[in-house]
């Protein structure tokens, strides 16, 4: 019994690291709003969806972010991600721009977490970092790095599509970092909650949106 016990748990553990991860980048923004989603399985990732949704400049603000929060609702039901990564913009130097990234991202954030996925933000230079080794990359390196990582035959176009391929390539990358560390840190009674919790697509920590309790 003891060693049909141990198969099992053996069985149930090999099981848990082949599990999919659906992880969607978004590099947000009202006019163009970049999104790329990944199925990481260990060590191997796979591009599933790669675009850009648009609103209308011409169209008042709020028209567009309704119209920007229906997208990204429709996109969270179809591919339906374990995690939804953005990008921080940590400073712009135009305030009309900065604001509408901001408006942007709080939209892609309410939709993913009522879609039921967690949500991660990482900076640029976070990203440049997971992507590159270079926390300065120039964006046409880490543009070349996505295509090569992502086996892709070219970049991809427009920028925006690039640039959440390297978020979620970020999380893909930096989730596993969290798992070891946070392992370590728990101690042995913890860690097959965490590297599980990771695994999922949860978020680490420090970074995370937590999502409402139910009421």
């Amino acid at each position: 019994t003891g060693g049909a016990r141990r198969r099992s748990a053996a069985s149930a553990a090999t099981t848990a690291t082949v599990v999919r991860v659906f992880v969607l980048g978004i590099d947000p923004g009202l006019t163009r709003c970049g999104y790329c989603c990944i199925e990481v399985r260990g060590r191997t990732t796979r591009p599933v969806a790669l675009g850009v949704l648009r609103t209308p400049a011409s169209d008042a603000v709020p028209v567009r972010l309704a119209a920007l929060a229906a997208d990204v609702r429709a996109l969270v039901a179809e591919q339906r991600p374990s995690v939804v990564v953005i990008e921080r913009v940590l400073f712009q130097v135009n305030v009309r721009t900065a604001m509408a990234v901001g408006q942007a991202s709080g939209i892609v954030m309410a939709e993913a977490v009522a879609g039921g996925a967690d949500v991660v933000e990482y900076s640029p230079n976070q990203v440049k970092e997971a992507v590159t080794g270079w926390g300065a990359a120039p964006k046409a390196q880490v543009q070349a790095m996505v295509q090569t990582l992502l086996g892709l035959d070219r970049v991809p176009e427009p920028a925006d599509a690039a640039d959440a391929a390297a978020v979620a390539l970020c999380h893909a990358a930096m989730a596993p970092v969290t798992d070891r560390r946070a392992a370590a840190e728990d101690g042995p009674a913890e860690a097959g909650l965490v590297r599980n919790r990771v695994r999922l697509g949860a978020a680490p920590a420090p970074a995370a949106t937590p999502r409402r309790a139910p009421t």
